[in-house]
């Protein structure tokens, strides 16, 4: 069985001043463009049996640009939906919740339409698309890439390890690396993680 290799796209604005980015669309900075484009020859040493992506517009960016064709769009590959705190950050949070902590709390209520997800949601998102991944491991040879989103990424690679949905706060992913999910004697193991090609 192939590997699950874990594309977090390339920087935006946001992600460079912290503030929580599910559904607002921003495109990538200059910098992003180029993390993204960096990905390609290590992305492509790989044999690729599938691509899923989010449908967000960075993650539809960063496939583009690191050379990944036509992805399979899911939105279950999309980014926490963090409800009320869409576009704020973590210390603004803070100010009023000093003890909040997104990976054990999950996000206030938003808008009807972004009501905002806990860490078991995105938990059970992520399921599906491990189950989704493995059947195109299970049809063909080679690897299942999945581009998308630092904290959905994260509780993924948690989830894929048997972990908790919050454990996802155990996994540190920077704008433009590569995760790959492996296995070893049959089990599940993180073989690498926040790859860039070498400058």
């Amino acid at each position: 069985m192939g590997d699950l290799l874990l594309v977090r796209h390339g920087e935006t604005a946001w992600s460079l001043t912290g503030q929580h980015t599910s559904w607002t669309e921003l495109p990538l900075t200059g910098n992003g463009r180029a993390q993204a484009r960096s990905l390609g020859p290590l992305l492509t040493s790989h044999r690729i049996a599938a691509v899923l992506c989010s449908p967000r517009l960075r993650a539809r960016e960063t496939a583009a640009l690191a050379g990944l064709g036509s992805p399979r769009l899911d939105e279950d590959l999309s980014e926490w939906d963090y409800g009320a705190y869409e576009g704020v950050t973590t210390a603004e949070i803070q100010r009023e919740r000093p003890d909040w902590f997104l990976f054990r709390d999950g996000v206030a209520a938003g808008p009807p339409e972004h009501p905002g997800e806990s860490p078991e949601q995105v938990g059970a998102r992520a399921d599906r698309v491990l189950a989704k991944a493995d059947a195109a491991l299970a049809q063909e040879e080679g690897s299942v890439v999945l581009v998308a989103h630092g904290h959905y990424l994260r509780v993924l690679t948690a989830r894929r390890l048997g972990l908790s949905p919050s454990s996802g706060a155990l996994f540190q992913l920077a704008t433009g690396t590569v995760g790959r999910l492996s296995t070893e004697h049959g089990r599940p193991v993180l073989a690498a993680w926040n790859v860039r090609p070498p400058s």
